[in-house]
């Protein structure tokens, strides 16, 4: 039950006030001349005027409602690290026990934070708070008590953005004297061009403690393809590293600081710098041995890509033409023999020969230096072949025939036909998934061609065949170089879209990076990633069956993973390690072995940047509120000694403080808050009660001013 009084006046307010003044004069004046009834007058007139105000007694049924405080319980991974997950359980066990001590008081218990649920970086616990608040009345909030290390990413910079009016508390797990140090990236390439290095620049830092600030620091560095490197530094003198990038994709290095004794967790004494390595535009020669229609399409393709530079030559007037046409008339170039095929043949990365055949222009030695360019400098070589390479002056009856996968038979298949993918052409990366290749034994959807020259391939591997299973596309490896034959030259039909086209630029693009050493084309390849502490290992193959991966640790142990094979050339495994760090996957692959790293370790940096407990991020928004920030261990021998062992303060109801926390205790607003079930209204001074006091005073001031 609870009692007030209200008013229902019958006239408005300024009467009131008018009313009390004149009343106030009046008894001032008869006082001042001593007028015996002077009390009894003023007693009549504020029963006049109570009369009038009409008081009501309010008589009102609450029910309490119970306030609310708001745990919120720091589950980051800066929280796994030493004894702080056992801590905090000790101090989550002593905080629901003193709370369920106090009478109506309800507890929500919010987890923040968890490295599975959150993809922001950092520990966010008052985003966490936000989603809590949502469902919590305002005026039953008592409190907020934030069970966390104090590395804290979101804090508001003021009390007003906290949206509510109560205590927020800190409980800092941890200990105040605790030591770490980390490895800070100053600054890093983001990419650089393959063959050539570039600069990063570290620094150790150091939280804790000062006094070992001069001592000797060893960094070990560790690079892909090189054997691991020292360098002595300090703490916060910044150190310059060369980073080298050996191929294309991603490139990674990573530098180690060794533990520390004391120190609070290794996880941070890594960086790992990972760039991606892009190669210089690629040099491209492409000789088109008579104008034709798929001409073209070589030349578009090949200019639309930005990371290759072309250089283009169509033979327009072979040696055998005589016209009599004087040479000085003649507005053509002439074609650059010996400039191309024996001083710059190394320059280029791809050498295209679209329907040419031998007919003078090339002298036979430079064939030779086309074949030694191939097996011997790692070049690459495409004969997109029509007719010519059926005949007598064809490509394969000079000396390139022998870095050449097939033998021409002389004939020419002329009838409509679907390219169609072989069993390994649906395994390697060139034809892989190409759109509208359709089922193993079904029909592709993309349109037909008219020509192929039949062949025999004696080398190399058949990624799609044509009329009556004859090859079309035939992928090698020569030596150190590449060498492609695609035995027709209609692959324009599928540019122009004739009878619906077909994936051409996906086919020519592949095939012509592919030829270039395009890591992400390579048919035998290893691929190491990591996500967290989980590795994956992938194995590309066009064999039937893969070796086991050896799989080497950053502290040098070493195991075997068997991969399971996922379909189309691919095999796979993942496999939960437990030390950070850089990992080195080795197999052999048919052309040799095969290497690939990875990094291992936290997946959030910007909770491994700084993980020593503090108060400080905490405190202003602890003071603002009227909150405070308490240790819970006083020294980190201590938590490591019994990390179960803590000091949780005394918590206290109070209503009405603007203070609520001191030495040893931390306060929670009582916010007295209630829901009205029923309200009784009783008048107090109306009717014949209200007349006869009113005629009682006065009659009474009549007889004492008349005695």
């Amino acid at each position: 039950m609870n009692w007030s009084i209200d008013f229902a006046p019958m006239l408005p307010t300024p009467f009131f006030w008018a009313a009390g003044v004149l009343a106030a004069l009046l008894i001032g004046y008869l006082i001042y001349r001593g007028s015996r009834g002077a009390l009894l007058r003023a007693a009549a007139i504020a029963a006049v005027l109570a009369a009038l105000a009409n008081p009501i007694l309010r008589e009102e049924q609450r029910e309490s409602l119970a306030n609310i405080a708001i745990v919120v319980v720091d589950e980051s991974a800066s929280q796994t690290l030493g004894k702080r997950a056992e801590q905090t359980a000790a101090v989550r066990e002593n905080l629901e026990a003193k709370l369920g001590k106090i009478p109506n008081l309800e507890i929500k218990w919010v987890a923040a934070s968890r490295p599975d649920q959150t993809t922001t970086p950092g520990t966010h616990l008052f985003g966490d708070l936000n989603k809590a608040l949502a469902d919590t009345p305002p005026d039953r909030l008592a409190g907020v008590i934030m069970l966390t290390d104090g590395q804290v990413h979101d804090v508001p910079k003021s009390a007003q953005a906290l949206g509510f009016d109560a205590p927020v508390h800190a409980l800092v797990t941890g200990a105040p004297d605790e030591f770490d140090r980390r490895i800070q990236v100053l600054s890093a390439p983001r990419y650089g061009i393959v063959g050539q290095s570039r600069e990063i620049e570290v620094v150790v830092r150091e939280a804790g403690r000062k006094s070992h600030a001069a001592e000797p620091l060893s960094l070990t560095i560790r690079r892909e393809g090189r054997e691991d490197e020292t360098v002595v530094t300090t703490v916060d003198r910044p150190v310059k590293i060369e980073m080298p990038f050996p191929h294309a994709g991603q490139n990674i290095l990573e530098v180690d600081l060794p533990t520390a004794p004391g120190e609070l967790t290794p996880a941070n004494n890594r960086a790992v710098v990972a760039a991606e390595g892009v190669r210089e535009n690629l040099r491209v020669l492409l000789v088109s041995g008579e104008p034709h229609a798929g001409e073209r399409t070589w030349r578009n393709l090949l200019k639309s890509d930005a990371a290759v530079d072309l250089v283009h030559f169509t033979i327009l007037r072979p040696p055998e033409k005589h016209d009599g046409t004087p040479i000085n008339q003649l507005s053509l170039i002439a074609f650059p023999t010996r400039e191309l095929f024996s001083e710059k043949i190394n320059d280029f990365d791809l050498i295209i020969f679209d329907r040419y055949q031998h007919r003078g222009l090339l002298q036979l030695p430079y064939y030779d230096n086309i074949a030694r360019y191939v097996t011997e400098h790692g070049g690459a070589l495409l004969v997109a072949a029509g007719d010519d390479y059926a005949s007598n002056l064809s490509l394969f009856r000079t000396p390139l025939s022998p870095v050449l996968p097939a033998v021409p038979t002389g004939r020419v298949l002329q009838e409509p036909f679907k390219a169609k993918l072989t069993e390994d052409g649906r395994k390697h990366p060139v034809t892989q998934g190409l759109t509208g290749a359709g089922p193993i034994n079904g029909q592709p959807s993309w349109g037909r061609w008219f020509r192929q020259v039949e062949v025999q391939p004696d080398q190399g591997r058949t990624l799609m065949h044509g009329v009556q299973k004859e090859p079309l596309l035939i992928l090698d490896h020569k030596g150190k170089g590449r060498v492609a034959l695609l035995t027709s030259d209609q692959a324009w039909l599928w540019a122009r879209g004739y009878d619906g086209g077909g994936p051409h630029s996906d086919l020519l693009r592949r095939l012509s990076h592919w030829l270039m050493k395009e890591p992400d084309l390579e048919e035998e390849r290893l691929i190491a990633s990591a996500r967290g502490l989980k590795l994956t290992l992938e194995r590309r193959s066009m064999e039937e069956k893969v070796e086991p991966i050896t799989l080497s640790a950053p502290g040098g142990d070493t195991s075997q993973v068997t991969l399971q094979p996922e379909g189309n050339g691919v095999w796979r495994a993942t496999i939960d390690v437990k030390v950070p760090g850089l990992y080195k996957a080795q197999t052999m692959g048919p052309e040799g072995e095969l290497q690939a790293v990875a990094h291992a370790g936290i997946d959030d940096p910007i909770e491994m940047s700084e993980v020593t407990a503090t108060d400080a991020k905490l405190s202003p928004i602890n003071e603002a509120t009227g909150g405070g920030a308490f240790w819970t261990s006083t020294s980190a021998e201590a938590t490591r000694a019994d990390p179960t062992s803590v000091s949780v303060p005394r918590v206290s109801m109070l209503s009405g403080a603007k203070v609520l926390a001191g030495s040893g205790w931390l306060g929670l607003k009582d916010r007295e808050a209630f829901v009205t079930r029923g309200v009784k209204l009783t008048p107090m001074f109306t009717g014949f009660g209200a007349l006869a006091a009113l005629l009682l005073l006065i009659s009474l001031a009549w007889w004492r001013e008349g005695k």
